[in-house]
């Protein structure tokens, strides 16, 4: 009994080694692929980088040739003040006709219909109102924070 037990163990003590070969074999490309992740994010978080640079750069070339092309252009001073006021003018009107339109629906509803005031409020105003309000607003004041940032 002692030969075989003696047998065993000796079989076993040189199996051993190549157990513990196994389970650091084994680690060890586990810690391999670990490190090719990080790497392959690390390059995806490069490319990325790269590629905002990329549109900063355009966007800012985008800005100067804009920036450049309007000052090239020359005209009577009234017509460069004309040309530089049609957009602020445009959304005044706008706004003000969106106003105007609201002022006549408050008061339809107040004045005609007899609707509390609080009612009337929420009547007129509208999701329609207020999404053309924040995309003018947003136009003039969006962009400019936005590009900041």
């Amino acid at each position: 009994m002692l030969t075989i037990l003696g047998s065993l163990l000796g079989f076993g003590s040189s199996m051993l080694p190549k157990v513990f070969e196994f389970f650091q074999e084994r680690a060890d490309r586990a810690h391999e692929l670990a490190i090719i992740d990080r790497q392959m994010e690390q390059m995806k978080l490069g490319s990325a980088l790269k590629l905002e640079e990329i549109n900063a750069k355009a966007d800012i070339a985008e800005t100067k040739a804009i920036y450049k092309h309007d000052s090239s252009i020359r005209a009577a001073t009234w017509v460069d003040n004309l040309r530089g006021s049609v957009r602020p003018i445009v959304t005044y009107l706008l706004l003000l006709t969106f106003i105007g339109i609201q002022a006549a629906g408050f008061y339809m509803l107040v004045a005609i219909e007899g609707a509390a005031v609080y009612e009337a409020i929420m009547a007129i105003n509208s999701e329609n109102f207020q999404a053309i309000l924040a995309a003018v607003i947003s136009f003039w004041f969006g962009s400019r924070a936005l590009n900041r940032k």
